[in-house]
């Protein structure tokens, strides 16, 4: 699969005056609707400053407001086999939010999205520390020929949301399993800390079904009779009419990744992957590959950008990274061998997708303008409840 790599697209992003934070590595090329104040200080790092003492409590504050965050699980779920859900997918995130629950005596269901990708470190690493923990497992197993036929119509839409499919089933099972079971909190990996940053032309669509189903419209050809999703009218009724909660809990602790990571390994038996997410091949090629082949896009600006606002690595340590490739040029030839084969891809079939113009979102139906508005909403809804999200 090596030959094809001349029809690859490296200047998706147009030339443009470059200019790089003065605090994170977050720059014009990486973000082309990044501004600037006049210290230099990029508008992520503003929203950062302006919003990280309402997202994140810290020392005894937050230990308070989790003391008082877990008995009020615990009264919701009272009488019920188990009082909340979390998603597991074996990396750090939510190994550690399955560690953290199990800690404070909650009783959680482990709720796993198997789309056919994991690596097998990821299932080691979801069965052991699940045994360990002594915590139940539901997997949702894809029906893989409808999940690679909406994988590949993202593909060939050409617009550089390709984990959407992922991203949103995962969604769709947590809300309906809460449902289905009568419990009120799923737990989110999420946190502001370590995961701040959000470039809407980097990915776009987590919660949009009318965009998903009209790339799939366009470019797919299998029937999605059981692929798990959700309307915006479902997303409501299960907030605001049900009161399933979402809750980042990480936002509550101290969280730093390599304490995180050291704990889990000695306690738990867990290995880590070499990146973030890399736990799916997908995800690893995907982010590691296509992304800055194609789109000229690397999410490891924005991760370690986010890092370096956490104060969990320097901005020197951040530069050197990002000298490195997203992952080892071995791997990621082996890489695309084995998706284009799971895919059922051909050699030109697959340099046609990364030789195709780059297009938006914008490009198909979608419903960004209401999602921002509820959003909004649910959030200022969510603060009578829980502080921070």
């Amino acid at each position: 699969m090596t030959s094809i790599t001349e029809h690859y697209n490296y200047s998706a992003v147009p030339d443009q005056a470059y200019r790089v934070c003065t605090r994170c590595i977050m720059n014009t090329a990486a973000d082309r609707s990044i501004s600037f104040d006049d210290m230099g200080l990029c508008s992520h790092c503003q929203r950062y400053d302006r919003l990280v003492s309402a997202r994140r409590l810290q020392g005894e504050q937050g230990r308070e407001a989790l003391r008082a965050l877990v008995e009020r699980i615990k009264a919701a779920g009272r009488g019920r086999e188990y009082d909340c859900i979390v998603g597991v997918s074996g990396g750090v995130d939510s190994t550690y939010v399955a560690w953290l629950v199990k800690q404070h005596g909650l009783r959680p269901l482990a709720v796993h999205f198997d789309n056919g990708w994991n690596s097998e470190l990821a299932t080691r690493n979801i069965e052991l520390v699940l045994r360990n923990l002594g915590i139940d497992l539901h997997t949702h197993v894809v029906d893989w020929e409808e999940f690679r036929d909406l994988q590949l119509a993202f593909l060939k839409a050409s617009t550089p949301d390709g984990e959407i499919p992922t991203d949103h089933a995962i969604g769709a099972l947590l809300w309906k399993q809460a449902a289905s079971r009568g419990i009120k909190y799923i737990i989110s990996g999420m946190n502001f800390a370590t995961e701040s940053i959000s470039v809407p032309d980097w990915s776009y669509g987590h919660s949009d079904w009318r965009f998903i189903s009209d790339i799939h419209r366009r470019f797919g050809s299998v029937k999605l009779k059981t692929y798990p999703h959700f309307s915006l009218f479902y997303l409501f009724y299960a907030n605001i009419l049900r009161g399933t909660r979402i809750v980042s809990i990480l936002n509550y602790v101290d969280y730093d990744k390599d304490e995180a990571m050291a704990l889990l390994s000695s306690q738990l038996g867990w290995k880590g992957y070499g990146g973030k997410h890399h736990e799916s091949i997908y995800t690893r090629f995907y982010q590691g590959y296509i992304l800055p082949r194609k789109f000229g896009i690397d999410k490891r600006y924005g991760h370690l950008s986010d890092l370096i606002n956490a104060g969990q690595i320097s901005r020197a340590q951040a530069l050197a990274e990002m000298q490195r490739p997203p992952y080892p040029e071995e791997l990621q030839q082996q890489d695309l061998a084995y998706v284009a084969k799971k895919l059922r891809l051909s050699t030109e079939q697959f340099a046609n997708i990364m030789g195709a113009p780059v297009k938006s979102f914008r490009d198909y139906r979608n419903l960004y303008g209401v999602v921002q508005f509820l959003r909004n909403t649910v959030n200022a809804l969510r603060k009578r409840h829980l502080y921070p999200r």
